[in-house]
Formats: structure tokens, C-alpha cells, sequence
């Protein structure tokens, strides 16, 4: 387990007479470290949220060794750190591939810290594939957040991005254009899908470590249980203006109340027993609950599981008496390598029997286990965990 020091904002949007966001205020609301797990960072990314994509393990281990080869580099317990002077010898799309990844698995790690977010099979949703409900709320063109995270108050929309940047010092002194455009671009999303809470990490990978800026609204449903232990400096916090820089045009708002029945967007985020009671419209002549919808969603992950361990021909050992097939990928893409991670996938869920199906703060071991797929990174001088260890530290002992 690693940290990365992270920046807090709480961000208001300045409406202009056409219903737009015009500007957004950034007040900066404190500072502190947060955990973050090489296997967690890795896992998310190898999930990647898409069930329907092209399965080739080739393609995937290549990614997992590249990602590994850049970020891995702190030891237990200290900051997040990436081998910076490599990363800028590297062409822009690899700096891209490996600060986005990066961003994409520290966004998970700030919403289960901040929000309470637990991973699951129907817990995440990514934008660029949702399900065909879903789609039919949010719309499939346009500017849109990158995730959807569903939480036991109602679903948060959540933007990622990573960037390098050249500077020793910690954090950047100003926004940048990019952060300011996508700040504008999250706004009036959410303005026009009656007000759906959202929140934005911008991860900075730089020659002083990994950094990330969380930004979120001026939203009390969204800020009041994150707000503390934050400490701000003796100076207050910093105050940033984010103006567009050309104008901005405005789609079609996405009537939320068809997808969620009577849950009124001033009421704040949907509560799940609200969700789960109300019905999804299917085209225009049928509906279906939302636990029709879970049922598709476990359908669906569990054949791209399906199809991940029928391509892993190699089993490597068990957890809870469930086979695992995988092989460990050492991270050798840049030289001498220093980690190396397995990705494993169990041929069937843990049986709940009492037992915990995951648990991403595990105790001494770098693992994740999300549904049927098990991640677990390691220093190469230190030995390979044994099965028995990785189980110990993922499942608590059953219950009598």
C-alpha cells in the first residue's frame, strides 16, 4: 500500500442568463495523504469496465508490464512515485497511456476513501459503454464524465484525468487550460442532466512524486461527510477562477425523473432503496425493474469472467479452494525490473459462507480481489507470497 498527497476543492459554478456555466470558482479546502495500492491501481485498469470488448491476454499482459515498468517504483508505505525521467523520454502517447491509467486508478482510490464506494460488479459503470438503460438516459455522444459510481446514497458521476508536468514543486501554483476547460465541460454536464453530482481527480505525475487535485461541488449531499481531517495551511487555501476561453454550446438537458421515476433532482442524490424500488424504461413500450438490470450486469461480467479464465491456461494456485489461472508479469519493460504482478482470475466466486467476497485493504499483501479477478503486486526482493498468505490477508476468518 502506497499514498499519493492530495489537494481538496470544493468548486461553484457561475451561471450566466443562458443557464450555462460561465465560470467555476475552485477554494481550495485542505490537504492530506490518501492510500493507494499498486494492485488496485493496476486492477481497475485491468478490468477496464468493458464487457463486451476483444479479449487477448498478449495484448493485456503488454499493458499491465508497461504500466508496472513507470509507476512502480515506491516501496510499502511511502508516496506514489514513477521513474519521471524515463516517463519524458517517452513519446506522448506512452506518457498519456501511463498518466491516464494512472488517474483511472487513483480516481478509484479517492472515491472509496472519500465516498465509501465499495467495488463490485454493478457498482461501476464506464460512460463510453453503458448499458443500453443507461444509455438512454445519459445519451452516447458528447462531452461526459468518464465514470459512473454507484453509492449506497445514489450514483456520482467521476472524471479522471493524468498529466505529466516538469515542475519540482508539489502541486501546480495555477490551473491550467485544460483543467479549466474540462471543469466548464463537467458543470454543464451535470446542468443538463438536472444537476447529477459529479467530481473530478486530476492526477499530476512529476519529478517531486503523484500528486492529485480532487475537485468537487458546491454540493452539501457530496461534501459534508469528506470535508473533514483536511488540513489547510496557516495562509487558507487557494483560490482559482476557471473562465472559458471560447463559448460554450449547450445540448439537450436529459429529463433524470424518466429514468428514475419520482426522485426529484432538487432532492439531492437518488437513495438505493429509491432506485432499486423504481422501473427503467426499455424503448417505449416496456419496463423492467432495476433488478432485471443487476441481473443482466452479473450476466454480463460473468462471462467476460468466464472468458478471461478460459484464456489463462496456466493455473497458478487457489484462493478459498477456488482455482486461480493467471502468471505473473514482471515489469521489465524499461530494464532491470523491480515488481511484478499477477493477474489472476478464479474459475467461480468465492462462496460467501460467511466470508468477505473482497476486500481491497488488505492486510501486508498488495492485492485486490474485485469479483473473480485477483491482482497482487510485489517487490522482487522480497518473496512471493504463499496462497495461503494471500488468503489470510484478503478473506477474514468464517464466521461460526
Amino acid at each position: 500500500m502506497n499514498i499519493v498527497h492530495a489537494r481538496l476543492w470544493r468548486t461553484t459554478a457561475v451561471i450566466g442568463s443562458d443557464g450555462l456555466a460561465e465560470a467555476v470558482i475552485a477554494t481550495e479546502l485542505g490537504r492530506r495523504s490518501l492510500p493507494v495500492s499498486l494492485s488496485q491501481l493496476v486492477g481497475i485498469n485491468a478490468l477496464a469496465c468493458d464487457l463486451r470488448g476483444v479479449i487477448d491476454q498478449g495484448v493485456h499482459d503488454h499493458e499491465v508490464n508497461l504500466l508496472t515498468s513507470y509507476v512502480a517504483e515506491a516501496t510499502s508505505g511511502t508516496p506514489l512515485t514513477a521513474h519521471y525521467s524515463r516517463l519524458q523520454a517517452a513519446s506522448r502517447h506512452i506518457r498519456g497511456f501511463v498518466s491516464e491509467c494512472t488517474g483511472l486508478g487513483v480516481m478509484s482510490a479517492v472515491s472509496e476513501e472519500l465516498f465509501a464506494w465499495k467495488p463490485g460488479k454493478r457498482s461501476l459503470n464506464s460512460f463510453d459503454v453503458l448499458p443500453r438503460r443507461l444509455g438512454a438516459v445519459f445519451g452516447r455522444k458528447g462531452p461526459r464524465p468518464d465514470l459512473l459510481f454507484h453509492l449506497e446514497t445514489g450514483a456520482i458521476a467521476g472524471e479522471a484525468r493524468g498529466r505529466s508536468r516538469k515542475e519540482r514543486t508539489l502541486f501546480p501554483r495555477s490551473a491550467t487550460k485544460p483543467q479549466k476547460d474540462r471543469m466548464l465541460t463537467l458543470a454543464n454536464w451535470s446542468i443538463d442532466n438536472a444537476d447529477h453530482p459529479y467530481f473530478m481527480s486530476w492526477v499530476w505525475i512529476g519529478p517531486s512524486g503523484v500528486v492529485v487535485d480532487i475537485f468537487l461541488p458546491d454540493d452539501e449531499q457530496v461534501t459534508k461527510s469528506v470535508v473533514k481531517d483536511w488540513t489547510v495551511s496557516a495562509e487558507g487555501g487557494e483560490r482559482w477562477v476557471m473562465e472559458p476561453e471560447r463559448p460554450r454550446r449547450r445540448r439537450p438537458a436529459t429529463p433524470i425523473a424518466d429514468f428514475f421515476g419520482d426522485a426529484a433532482p432538487e432532492n439531492g442524490p437518488i437513495p438505493s432503496e429509491r432506485m432499486r424500488s423504481n422501473q427503467v424504461p426499455v424503448g417505449m413500450t416496456r419496463r423492467v425493474t432495476l433488478e432485471e438490470y443487476a441481473a443482466e450486469a452479473d450476466k454480463r461480467a460473468e462471462k467476460m469472467m468466464d472468458e478471461l479464465y478460459r484464456h489463462s491456461a496456466t493455473t497458478v494456485g487457489s484462493v478459498a479452494g477456488v482455482p486461480v489461472r493467471g502468471k505473473w508479469i514482471t515489469a521489465n519493460a524499461l530494464g532491470p525490473a523491480t515488481h511484478e504482478v499477477l493477474i489472476g482470475v478464479l474459475e467461480a466466486g468465492i462462496p460467501r459462507g460467511g466470508r468477505a467476497q473482497r476486500n481491497r485493504r488488505s492486510l501486508g499483501t498488495d492485492a485486490v480481489l474485485d469479483g473473480r479477478l485477483l491482482t497482487v503486486v510485489r517487490r522482487l526482493d522480497e518473496d512471493r507470497p504463499s496462497w495461503e498468505r494471500i488468503e489470510t490477508d484478503l478473506l477474514p476468518p468464517s464466521q461460526p
